[in-house]
């Protein structure tokens, strides 16, 4: 049903929508969803920055039940 609208169904569409609500509504209404889609894209970035980091943290983390190897090199001292 949508796919016979065309450039002059939207183009009435658009009127109707102007005439019903005014343009300081619109244009108010029009900044909130720029703000939300915003703060959607920033939600989706420090969500991956916070799986990335999640990844590299069990990367590095020891494994547990397993000794810490001592690397200090043993010296005799022989005076």
């Amino acid at each position: 049903m949508l796919n016979n609208i065309g450039l002059p169904g939207l183009l009435l569409i658009a009127v109707v929508v102007l005439v019903l609500f005014g343009r300081g509504k619109i244009s108010s209404l029009m900044g909130e969803v720029g703000k939300g889609i915003t703060a959607f894209k920033r939600g989706v970035k420090d969500g991956s920055e916070e799986i990335e980091n999640a990844a590299t943290d069990d990367e590095t983390r020891d494994v547990p039940g397993e000794k810490a190897r001592d690397v200090t090199p043993h010296t005799t001292d022989r005076s």
